[in-house]
């Protein structure tokens, strides 16, 4: 079997911007134009020692050893590509490269970076290659004479988690003007920045964004015991969603309601609807919303469970609007679609795993990822290992029991919070 690379790697995504489209329109054009471009992409990484651990569809997953290979593939790539004569059928393909630690397992990289660069590529627009600033440092003392990288700023990605200052690749036979990222600013939102990154649930957030974008799909509930982590999936799954909705995506968290009365109210703040005297605050969200295509999301509705009339009213008057409720349980309402949310995938101490493969379960990725936040040379060994597999057993999967149990590794071993 091939060595594959490890360690500190440089990741380049690609993809085809409009695939679906292109394929809708004109299916026999793309299957010939789909190899050319599967050729271009190919060989320039592959001259420069890129390892493709993984392909979907028209996207490319490639590792490199150093971020300099990475760039200079990025690079012959897109040269290739806007050299082709496509035809009435362009190819645009938007590329990412960002630097960081990955986990291996089966020829396959797991870990923070790889969701890094997955949000990176997804703001970017076909032929655009994007750079993360862990790449532009590496990148920026060895550049081509005539290539330089223009810096965008800082981009809050849509993992709602820190901004990542955002580099482009310019060279002179390339485009170089584009519109603004597709980033959280890219819609009207009011999604709130997150501190701690997003761990696991990747099934959870296709399956949910799929079902969402379903015709017939209005009311999606996701339900759960406290501490599922409802919330956390709810507004990732919004975050995905920004550009699907024109109008924009809010959320409105009800934990401090109380009163299911203000639950018109506590909308109305997180649309930014002014309350005008003398009329209901109902009507004003019914014909403030009447026309939009918008996505709203309402957090913690079993404070106001007996206000699930209200939200049957508003979707009965904007046919456009989609609604995420997070609740302990379903509203009970014509056309609600219940998503029960699991618990975070563990293990079974019962029958320990190699340790590679340990870490790779999201309950024991999110209690590392918290416990390195309070002690940061935390480590999973095969001392501590049992412990761990055991905590995160008896914890169920629930992703604040974790969150609570990895901040005793600040004072106790593993084995003494067991």
């Amino acid at each position: 079997m091939e060595t594959i690379p490890s360690g500190t790697l440089t990741f380049l995504f690609t993809d085809i911007e409009g695939s679906t489209q292109l394929w809708e329109r004109q299916p026999g054009a793309m299957q010939a134009a789909l190899a050319r471009h599967d050729a271009c992409v190919r060989q320039a990484v592959e001259a420069r020692g890129g390892y493709i651990f993984k392909t979907v569809g028209d996207a490319f997953y490639v590792a490199f050893a150093t971020a300099p290979e990475a760039l200079a593939a990025a690079l012959a790539a897109q040269r290739a590509l806007q050299a082709e004569a496509w035809g009435l059928t362009p190819i645009r393909v938007r590329m990412a490269l960002h630097t960081g630690d990955a986990e291996t397992r089966a020829g396959d990289y797991f870990g923070p970076a790889l969701n890094r660069v997955a949000r990176l590529l997804s703001a970017g627009h076909g032929g655009q290659t994007l750079l993360s600033l862990a790449t532009q440092e590496l990148v920026r003392d060895n550049l081509p004479a005539d290539v330089s990288l223009r810096d965008l700023g800082a981009q809050r990605l849509k993992d709602l988690h820190r901004p990542e200052h955002v580099f482009q690749l310019i060279a002179p036979d390339l485009p170089a003007d584009f519109p603004p990222l597709r980033t959280l600013d890219y819609r009207p939102n009011n999604l709130p920045a997150q501190t701690t990154p997003f761990i696991g649930r990747e099934k959870e957030v296709a399956a949910a964004r799929q079902r969402l974008l379903q015709p017939n799909v209005r009311l999606l509930t996701f339900t759960g015991p406290g501490g599922t982590g409802k919330t956390r999936l709810g507004l990732q799954v919004a975050a995905d969603l920004l550009d699907e909705f024109p109008q924009g995506v809010f959320f409105a968290p009800l934990a401090t309601v109380s009163d299911p009365a203000l639950l018109p109210s506590a909308i109305a703040q997180a649309l930014g609807v002014r309350e005008v005297p003398g009329q209901a605050v109902l009507d004003a969200l019914k014909t403030h919303l009447q026309d939009k295509r918008l996505l709203l999301v309402l957090d913690n509705f079993e404070q106001v469970a007996p206000a699930a009339p209200c939200v049957a009213e508003l979707l009965a008057a904007a046919p456009h609007l989609k609604l995420l409720i997070t609740s302990r349980a379903v509203l009970h309402l014509y056309g609600e679609h219940d998503f029960a949310v699991p618990p975070l995938t563990r293990p079974d101490p019962r029958h320990l795993p190699s340790l590679e493969r340990l870490t790779q379960y999201e309950a024991v990725r999110l209690f590392i990822e918290r416990a390195q936040a309070v002690r940061a040379g935390f480590v999973v060994d095969n001392a501590n290992a049992p412990a761990v597999a055991e905590i995160c057993h008896r914890l169920d999967g629930l992703p604040l029991a974790f969150e609570l149990a990895a901040a005793w590794v600040r004072l106790l071993t593993p084995a003494a919070i067991l």
